[in-house]
This record gives structure tokens, sequence and C-alpha cells, in this order.
């Protein structure tokens, strides 16, 4: 499906490699505009912070004489971008971190060379937070990158310039990573798509940190995946994408993924949650929540609003925030490390905030650890008993619309939701719901607040549901309405 009263920029994949085989357009053509769309636009939103217009005009050129050779490829001569964190061969990878500056991977990643290889056209790299660790998108290499719909607020993180990129028309597709939400925050916040596969369905070799060995592992929570303006783009990526490392790592993304469950909104059944127990969400998403769920009952949809097989959210928040620090402190700094140790260590034992939460993970032992995991496997069977019920559950993707950039120190931080003061990395929560057990989530747009900022939903699937999510946001799409551009691009 295409965006409705767009211009060619906003054209999805599948018209524009629709249009190449026609011979409408050329795939030159395609990188010309975007690369001069780019130039126009990007001093403002600083989206792309490594272009590569050279190489992307020679990739263009090899796309046209490839498909006058009679090749045809899944993305043969699409115009597209990569987040940054991704190796791409001669180009920059830096996390954001100006102490690796100047390194430069010598292959892409597997992501990357899947891309290419199906013919995509990489018209350079999109702008992360330092080290990927935030809701916003700024460092001290390459500056602020802004949202399209208003150039004050975030477009998200950590793959915030995949989706303003996106939303601005750089191209029809992007490349992004999760693991606290770092595919869908950016496409909530934007107005875009985005889908979290489940959890070692895509290889992550490549997609490494500058100073890590490149080599097949798997990761507990964190994934890579697609993101686009339309759900059907997301299904081409998705398709691009998967399979298995060549060098072996991991078993789950060998399974061959089940087709949609249904391919009619009629026959999906719905369960839609408007908040988190441990942080609300805004009024404006709630009141976009709830029209999406007035609309698929009118499509003849099964909706629900509450069900006793959903998994304890406060609990699955606590163990979540316990898991992921766990993997993201292992990286911390020796002095760091001894630092949340000794914080550790003053907290009450009663203390069950997320904040406890998160500094205890960040220090946890190895029993500790498997201490969570034992709880995860518990909601794990929780969740496959609520999606023999339900096929999808529709959860927020954030509490609040885009927010005003704000730079101050990562510990003062706090977010109003309707005028409430919460913690700032509570909203992590929301990701949590389908990234501790490993679901597949599509992030999709649903509407827009007062102030006219984009306002999305997570539609959460059974482990290796990916089909069905990225189906059920299709429909939606072709319901409902979708993608629409920015105001001024």
């Amino acid at each position: 499906m295409g965006v409705q009263g767009a211009g060619p920029a906003f054209r999805s994949a599948v018209e524009l490699v629709e249009a190449m085989e026609a011979g409408a357009v050329s795939a030159v053509e395609l990188a010309e505009q975007a690369i001069a769309r780019i130039e126009r636009h990007d001093g403002t939103l600083n989206a792309v912070c490594v272009p590569d217009f050279e190489r992307a005009l020679e990739a263009a050129r090899a796309a046209d004489a490839a498909r006058t050779r009679g090749e045809a490829r899944p993305l043969l001569g699409v115009p597209m971008t990569v987040k940054e964190s991704f190796h791409v061969a001669g180009l920059p990878t830096t996390w954001g971190i100006p102490e690796f500056a100047g390194f430069v991977p010598d292959s892409d990643a597997v992501a990357v060379q899947r891309v290419k290889a199906a013919g995509a056209v990489v018209l350079g790299k999109t702008n992360v937070p330092f080290a990927l660790g935030d809701m916003q998108s700024y460092n001290a290499i390459y500056g602020t990158t802004g949202n399209p719909w208003d150039a004050q607020r975030t477009p998200g993180g950590s793959s915030g310039g995949s989706a303003a990129a996106l939303a601005a028309g750089y191209g029809a597709l992007s490349i992004g990573s999760d693991i606290g939400g770092s595919l869908r925050n950016p496409a909530h916040y934007c107005g875009v798509y985005a889908h979290k596969p489940s959890l070692g369905l895509l290889p992550l070799r490549g997609h490494t940190p500058p100073d890590v060995p490149v080599v097949p592992a798997e990761s507990d929570l964190a994934v890579i995946g697609p993101m686009a303006r339309t759900a059907a783009d997301l299904k081409l990526l998705l398709d691009v994408l998967a399979g298995p490392d060549p060098l072996g790592a991991g078993v789950a993304y060998r399974l061959a993924l089940p087709e949609a469950r249904h391919d009619e909104l009629g026959g999906y059944r719905v369960l839609v949650v408007d908040s988190h127990p441990l942080i609300p969400s805004a009024s404006s998403v709630r009141a976009a929540i709830d029209a999406v769920a007035a609309g698929l009952a009118a499509a003849g949809a099964k909706v629900e609003r509450e069900s006793p097989l959903l998994p304890d959210q406060a609990e699955t928040a606590r163990v979540y925030a316990r898991l992921l620090m766990s993997t993201l402190g292992a990286r911390f700094p020796v002095e760091v490390y001894e630092h949340v140790r000794a914080e550790a260590g003053q907290l009450a034992d009663d203390d069950r905030s997320l904040t406890a939460e998160r500094v205890r993970g960040a220090v946890a032992s190895h029993r500790d650890w498997l201490a969570a995991d034992a709880q995860r496997a518990v909601l794990r069977q929780q969740w496959r008993d609520l999606f023999a019920e339900f096929d999808v559950v529709l959860y927020p993707v954030m509490p609040t619309p885009a927010f005003p950039h704000d730079h101050s120190p990562m510990g003062t931080r706090r977010i109003d939701v309707d005028g409430a003061d919460h913690d700032y990395f509570d909203q992590i929560a929301l990701a949590g719901v389908a990234t501790l057990p490993g679901l597949p989530a599509t992030s999709l747009p649903i509407g827009t607040s007062d102030e006219g900022l984009p306002i999305g939903v997570q539609a959460i699937g059974p482990m290796f549901g990916d089909r069905t999510t990225i189906r059920f946001a299709e429909l939606v799409e072709r319901e409902l309405g979708g993608f629409r551009p920015p105001p001024g691009y």
C-alpha cells in the first residue's frame, strides 16, 4: 500500500520496484532524487550523519544495468538508509562514542550484505545516541537529530535517525536495532513503521560496537529489524534479512516462519491494553488506542480490553529491568561498575521501584541472572497460553508523543505524563513487554495528538508470529490509515 496523497519521495519500496520494472523510473533517478532531498532538508533535520552518495550512485547505475540484463531482485534499485551502528565497509561505525570516531570497518554487517545483495542502494548511515543508550539521537560526533514533525523534539532512539529519515522521505527503507524499544519508539515518535522480530530471527553479526570482535554470537534481548513507511515494506525487508548466519550462530532463525494467522481483520482476536501499571499513558495515547480499538471492532475483529491470561505487567517490568541492565552493565567501565555496586548495596530490600531493579540488574551475579531468567521462563509460558486465545495484543509504545530535546544529565531526567512527573527511564517498561519474552512486535502509526504529533501502537504476537503482527498492521493500514508525511516535507 502506498501513501495516499503523498509525493514521489514517499512511495513505498513495493511501488518503487514496480515502477522500475515498468520502466517508469530508473534507479539512478531515484537515487538522485533522494540525495537532492537529503541535501535540501538535512541541514535542519540531521538524520543522515554519514552520507555515502558517490557509492550510492554507483550502486544505482549497477542496479539499472542488472535490470536491463533481466535480473529481478527484491530491492533492486530501492534507495534506503542504514543505522550508524551497523558495519558498512569504508564508513565509520562509532555508536556515537567520540573515542571511536576514527574506526572504519573493512566489511559489511550480515544485514547490510543482504540488503546490498538484494539490490538496495544505500544512501548513507543514520544518527544514534551515545552508545545507543537513549530515547533521543544525539552525540558529540554528529550532533542532534530532530523530529520531522517538530525539529525541537526527539525523533526517538536509538534508531532515531532512521525513523526521521523515513518520515522525511529519505528513501523507502531503513534497518535499525532494538533492546529497549530502539526500533519501536522512533517509529512511534515519527509516525512510521518498525518491526521488532522474534528473538534470534535475524543475524546480529556486524551490528557490533567498535571495540568488539565481529563474530557470530547470540544476544539476550537484542535484535535488529526493518523500518519503513508501510507494513508491506516491513514484510519485504524482513524476508530479505531473515535466514541463518552463514557462520552458523543460533538456531531460532533456522525455523520457517508460519504464515499470518488471518488474512482479514475480521478474523483477528485482539487484546487491547492502553496503559502500564508502573508508567501511565498520556490521554492522547489512550484516546488514539481507543479509537483503533473501536475501528477494529467495527471491522469485525474480536476486541477485548482485559484478560486474566495477560502476564503480570508490573512483575514483567521488574524482571526486564534486571535482565536488561545485566546485559548493559557487563560493559560498564570498572569505576562505573564499582559505583553502581556500592549504590546497589544501599538499596532497601523492599524497594521494588524500576530504578532499584535497574541498579540491581547492572551488578547482578550469575545466580541472580539465573533466577530472573527462570521468572522469564514462567512469563513466556503465560504468553503462550494467552496467544492460544488471542492473535495480537495492542500495547502503547511510549507513554507520550515525542518530547522536546533534553540533554540534561541522564540521572536527573524526568518525563511529564499529563502533568505528572515520572522517571525518564521507566518509559522503557513498555518496550520490555515484548522484549523480555522475545516476542515479535510491529509498531504502526495510528493517529496524532492535539499538538499534531504522531502516535503509534505496538502489535505484539506469539513467538515467531512475525507474519501475523505485520499482516495485522497491513490490514489496519488498509482499513484505518497509516503513515502520512509531516508538514513541510
